[in-house]
């Protein structure tokens, strides 16, 4: 619920006074045109993913939503963000927070975002990206452009495929073998697609995947009859916990059924817990560089960092 005096300000023309960089640039994205500031001060980031890429950038926010089940950050951003506001939820940014942070431009996302775009462009220069998940490498770069370093970002996705490079090099053959991925929640499990985050570094390595995840798209539900569809060369699993430790039991009791007893990758011993915060919450560079690190312990190849 919005309240009387945030509906109030949101009206008022002297909220376009407040104190701020000189507009100078027109940024396009998926919600129009806007005009943003040359170098922008105060941004407030709306997802995980735009405040690990802003923090990439050498950027830190004023304010951010709260990192998925943490308190209020994740591990790995939560020195450089020791003097960030939190800004509620990534699904329900707190509009009086941000507001009162007097931000220069705002970083959203319309699949999060849509509804509150108009009042969040009341309160400062807004540009959202389409989308999260497998694109995160072009979210990087527009959210390098919309704060005017576009060469740095360019230097930040460099450094992310000198290491890819890197790695496939060390992996020889082994870059083609097939790793699957699932994700443990309490009540539905779902097996990851190409088109996840965490697919998306696999498929940049050059991995194969399993047949039924092969696909384009996210992720899918997956139940128990179908564990056989996880088969492969190596298995990565990770669970996402709300408090109840329900995810933890999904995967207990999924690794102790026959089915899953059965599979080659179990009896070949190549199945391996990572971080669910890594491989599909987080969601930006930081996390992906974080991949790689898994990757390189799994596969016991010299660290590219």
């Amino acid at each position: 619920m919005i309240s009387r005096r945030l509906l109030a300000l949101l009206g008022v023309p002297l909220l376009l006074a407040l104190a701020a960089p000189a507009f100078a640039r027109d940024i396009t994205h998926i919600m129009g045109v806007t005009t943003v500031p040359d170098q922008p001060l105060r941004i407030v980031a709306l997802t995980n993913e735009a405040t690990e890429d802003l923090l990439a950038l050498g950027l830190v926010p004023v304010g951010a939503v709260r990192s998925a089940n943490a308190d209020p950050w994740f591990d790995h951003v939560a020195e450089a963000l020791k003097d960030t506001t939190m800004v509620g939820e990534e699904l329900a940014p707190n509009l009086e927070v941000i507001l009162s942070l007097e931000p220069d431009l705002i970083l959203g996302n319309k699949k999060r975002h849509e509804q509150i775009y108009q009042q969040l462009s009341a309160i400062a220069p807004t540009v959202f990206v389409e989308n999260i998940t497998g694109q995160w490498r072009n979210n990087l770069a527009f959210y390098a452009e919309a704060v005017g370093k576009t060469a740095e970002g360019d230097a930040v996705l460099k450094g992310y495929e000198d290491r890819v490079a890197a790695i496939k090099a060390a992996l020889g053959d082994r870059a083609a073998e097939k790793v699957g991925l699932v994700r443990f929640i309490s009540g539905q499990n779902y097996a990851y697609n190409n088109d996840s985050f965490s697919g998306s570094i696999l498929h940049d390595i050059g991995f194969g995947r399993p047949a039924p995840q092969d696909k384009a798209g996210l992720a899918e539900p997956i139940t128990l009859e179908r564990i056989p569809d996880l088969d492969g060369d190596r298995l990565l699993h990770f669970s996402y916990e709300t408090g109840d430790g329900g995810a933890t039991k999904e995967a207990e009791a999924w690794m102790a059924s026959p089915l899953w007893q059965n599979l080659d990758v179990v009896k070949a011993d190549h199945v391996y817990g990572v971080s669910d915060t890594v491989w599909a919450t987080a969601g930006g560079v930081m996390a992906a560089h974080l991949a790689l690190d898994d990757i390189e312990k799994i596969y016991e190849i010299p660290s590219t960092r």
